[in-house]
């Protein structure tokens, strides 16, 4: 079972090259699983016992049930993240250098391991704005081959790069294109071959870095994981796993999976944005309450923040808190954080840990060394719009924004079974202190 879950993860993973992709790859899941689909821009009609889902900027989306038995009406909410640190692209791609070089112009997007994305081959996924007449659609687009590379200098050049290396994303991060058999244009002329349309019915385009590594299962007794973009799309997939197995009648479940999360969220599909909180809105109108309602059904509500956690790096256990730390295969991580980056609290992660006794999934506990600054990520963000009681979780990995990540293969079943539990289970919260967790 542990095996087929990962394979399943490593498989949505591939299809999912962007945000665009993976957000495209759960809505045809979710419309599979019988969901319709809404658009922000259209009136909703909602009904009980309906699953639905709506996305913004193709790069978000927001997936929900509802109960059919609203007499404790709440929310049970998982969030996660659809982006992955990379390279974008700029809009006026091509660098002309010495004897006909091209490259690509590119800048960072997210806190990426630079070196990771050196010296392997490379690839183009994204999406591009096509004219079609009087309308401008939007075309996804992934190359899925060989395009690019991005090449170390020579250690005979850096005698010193073995001591450490500070690269300059303007110089050293540049991939090739051509050593010389390409002309101006050409990188426009293969996106548009690629698209079947014409260079001038481009408009504008949002194209990132992919790296060609197949994801793989390995190890001498297969314990491991190893893929880009485990950091968020393994908690995105084992989130969206859960909902569709779960039934809850008392409660509308949630499924929010956002976009930009590592670069501090705050784009109109953030979990900074009104997203979240525009939906939550909606559902309520369309169920026939009111505004009094809904503040009460939020305060009733609970959300699982879900982004991958730092398991103890074999050679470098130092890095990490001595007791308060994580490995691969031993269960979902609770992450605390003393300054807030980070939303779990006594209460949520009472609540959740005792959710995680009953599925029979073993629970481990982090927190960052107490001189050591940890990253953020969604819960504390989303808290600012919707504010509820959350607790942040993840799944211990290695070399988190690599372009090659690692993960333990046991790990992605056990959040599948904890998240599951989570949606199948009613949380019935009276006040500030006291949670009654109904089967």
């Amino acid at each position: 079972m542990y095996r087929e879950a990962s394979q399943k993860l490593l498989s949505f993973i591939k299809k999912s090259p962007s945000c665009f992709h993976a957000v495209a790859t759960i809505s045809e899941q979710l419309k599979a699983e019988g969901f319709q689909e809404l658009k922000e821009c259209e009136a909703w009609n909602l009904q009980p016992q309906g699953k639905y889902f709506t996305t913004r900027n193709n790069s978000s989306v927001i997936a929900f049930t509802i109960g059919k038995e609203l007499d404790d009406y709440h929310f049970q909410i998982t969030a996660s993240h659809s982006d992955s640190p990379t390279f974008k692209i700029k809009e006026k791609a091509e660098l002309k250098g010495r004897g006909g070089y091209v490259q690509l112009n590119t800048e960072g997007y997210g806190g990426m391991i630079c070196a990771t994305w050196m010296d392997r081959p490379l690839s183009i996924a994204g999406r591009v704005l096509v004219k079609e007449g009087n309308r401008l659609v939007t075309r996804l687009i992934d190359l899925d081959r060989d395009l690019v590379l991005i090449p170390n200098v020579a250690i005979h050049m850096q005698r010193d790069v073995n001591d450490g290396m500070a690269f300059n994303k303007q110089v050293d991060m540049l991939p090739l294109f051509s050593a010389g058999a390409c002309e101006d244009g050409d990188f426009d002329a293969l996106i548009a071959e690629a698209l079947g349309c014409e260079v001038s019915d481009i408009c504008g385009k949002d194209l990132f870095l992919v790296n060609r590594m197949e994801p793989r299962i390995w190890g001498a007794k297969e314990e491991f994981i190893s893929s880009g973009k485990l950091d968020d799309l393994q908690c995105a997939f084992t989130s969206l796993k859960a909902l569709l197995a779960a039934d809850n009648p008392h409660a509308v479940n949630v499924y929010a999976c956002f976009d930009n999360e590592e670069v501090g969220s705050g784009t109109k599909q953030g979990a900074l944005s009104t997203f979240l909180s525009d939906v939550l809105t909606r559902i309520n109108d369309n169920l026939g309450y009111g505004p009094e309602e809904l503040r009460r059904a939020i305060a009733k509500s609970f959300m699982v923040s879900c982004d991958n956690a730092h398991a103890v790096h074999p050679n470098h256990p130092e890095k990490t808190d001595a007791n308060n730390c994580t490995y691969m295969n031993q269960g979902i991580v609770i992450k605390y954080s003393a300054n807030q980056k980070y939303t779990t609290d006594g209460i949520s992660s009472a609540v959740f840990a005792d959710l995680c006794a009953r599925a029979g999934v073993p629970v481990q506990y982090f927190a960052n060394r107490s001189d050591m600054v940890g990253g953020s990520t969604l819960g504390n963000l989303s808290n600012q719009h919707v504010s509820l009681h959350t607790v942040d979780i993840g799944l211990p990995q290695l070399a988190m924004h690599s372009a090659f990540e690692t993960a333990g293969i046991q790990d992605t079943l056990y959040m599948i079974q904890a998240l599951t539990a989570f949606y199948n289970t009613n949380l019935h919260i009276v006040d500030s202190d006291v949670i009654e967790v109904w089967e």
